[in-house]
């Protein structure tokens, strides 16, 4: 079983888009998207969830205010301002709290407890392109990279259980917990870049990352036409470290009109975009088989 994850460095590149297509081009595959944070692969791939479950991660205090005395010792001592006043009692303002335990460490009345959070859903379903793995986070709640890992610990499974070869995911953008924990296990990352310099920069940032963690990176750049020396910087760039450059994909109104349709470009009348799309899909395979 192989892992693909596609990757940015910084949001908008066409990541997404770019998953959906090599989605619809993959055989024999589970999706996975680990953009946990910001999901939208499900927009274009439709699913219809199987199995859903909570997501309980972490811990946030309570205040029980039949036992709290009112000494304040919990508030003096909260780094994060997250204990406030509540009448002759105190309260804990939960979008504060950071679950640091301190305040049921000193408690002298053993007043505050501290149940586990829950901070989302994951889900697995069905779609057009095979079994899709995914999840949300709910909006600032903590532990992102362990939703990660969790997500890709289930389309393991999956894949294993229905005799999946590839498993394709779409990463979140960025450099962060949740790329870091996507990147875990992976045969291949495929970082998709656009020739801007923040595209630039952003690309050297995750090429570093996978350096680090001695993944093997490939680069796709997306609409190079707009600025072709800067793509070329880009092209430089890869060629001396080498990472192999799948393709230069040009700037093409099919990506939006797919999403507006919400399916995936090569669903779509062939154009040179969705020409070069599969042939770099095929490339992908080439890179993996080799190992």
């Amino acid at each position: 079983m192989r892992e693909v994850v596609i990757i940015s460095g910084k949001g908008g590149t066409g990541k997404t888009s770019l998953t959906g297509a090599f989605a619809h081009l993959a055989s024999n595959k589970v999706v996975c998207d680990l953009d946990v944070d910001a999901p939208d692969l499900h927009l274009l791939l439709r699913p219809k969830i199987d199995l859903s479950e909570e997501f309980i991660s972490g811990h946030v205090a309570q205040i029980d205010e039949n036992l709290c005395t009112g000494c304040g010792v919990c508030a003096s001592m909260c780094a994060y301002e997250a204990v406030r006043a509540n009448g002759q009692s105190f309260a804990v303002d939960p979008l504060r709290c950071e679950g640091c335990k301190v305040c049921v460490a000193f408690c002298p009345a053993g007043a505050v407890v501290f149940p586990e959070k829950h901070c989302g859903r994951w889900h697995i379903s069905s779609t057009r392109f095979g079994p899709l793995v995914h999840a949300r986070l709910f909006a600032g709640e903590p532990n992102s990279g362990r939703l990660v890992t969790l997500l890709k610990q289930q389309a393991r499974k999956l894949a294993k259980s229905e005799g999946k070869t590839l498993i394709l995911s779409d990463g979140a953008p960025g450099i962060g917990c949740p790329v870091i924990s996507s990147l875990s296990g992976a045969a291949l990352a495929v970082a998709v870049t656009e020739p801007t310099p923040s595209g630039r920069h952003d690309l050297e940032r995750v090429a570093d990352l996978c350096a680090h963690f001695q993944i093997g990176l490939a680069v796709i750049i997306n609409k190079f036409d707009l600025n072709p020396a800067e793509a070329d910087g880009i092209d430089n760039y890869c060629r001396s470290k080498g990472y192999p450059v799948l393709s230069r994909l040009p700037h093409d109104p099919l990506v939006t009109k797919a999403m507006v349709e919400g399916v995936v470009v090569t669903e779509l009348s062939e154009t040179d975009f969705s020409k070069e799309v599969r042939k770099t899909w095929k490339r992908i395979e080439e890179l993996v088989a080799r190992g």
